[in-house]
């Protein structure tokens, strides 16, 4: 095991078993609307996609039994979570706790890369212009989904701050977040 992921924290194994039959259309239709509201309030993040906004990028937790599809479809995107490997132009692999670290810049991607703790297949452009466009958004992601919680955004932020706590898993962006 590496240096680095000895700190980066692996989704609960029990956990990840019970997801294996917890239908995934939900979780879907969830990221897509979360992903569809992140689309309006960073309208850029897409723009910057440039050549590759319509590229299909596989997000895949390897602590997790499913894939995510990101198709940013021209700044209205959706999400796809389905079980198997999925097919993509880029895939971009790791624990779920590290690619929610890098959405957030509290991880730095290169040292990942270099590390092992990420890998990238297929398209690096296409992988190189994501993580452009993401890190230049400066995304919080507890932030984008509590906008769209109404009543509910100030007891959810509590819940996100101790889990954050309890997990180590960043899921707020840090005040010095580090570049990719």
């Amino acid at each position: 095991m590496s240096q680095s992921q000895a700190s980066i924290p692996l989704f609960p194994p029990i956990l990840a078993r019970a997801l294996r039959v917890v239908p995934l259309a939900p979780l879907s239709l969830s990221l897509t609307a979360c992903s569809r509201n992140i689309a309006k309030s960073h309208p850029k993040l897409f723009r910057r996609l440039g050549e590759y906004d319509h590229t299909r990028f596989v997000l895949d937790p390897v602590d997790l039994p499913f894939v995510i599809y990101l198709d940013p479809n021209g700044g209205v995107p959706r999400v796809t979570v389905i079980r198997g490997n999925g097919d993509g132009a880029a895939r971009i692999s790791g624990p779920l706790a590290a690619l929610i670290g890098l959405v957030h810049g509290a991880f730095d991607g290169d040292a990942l890369f270099f590390s092992r703790d990420l890998v990238v297949k297929g398209d690096t452009g296409a992988a190189l212009a994501l993580r452009n466009a993401i890190d230049d958004a400066e995304l919080d992601l507890s932030q984008e989904i509590a906008s769209i919680s109404g009543p509910l955004a100030g007891p959810l932020q509590q819940l996100i701050a101790f889990a954050e706590r309890r997990t180590g898993v960043c899921l707020t962006r840090p005040e010095e977040a580090v570049a990719w």
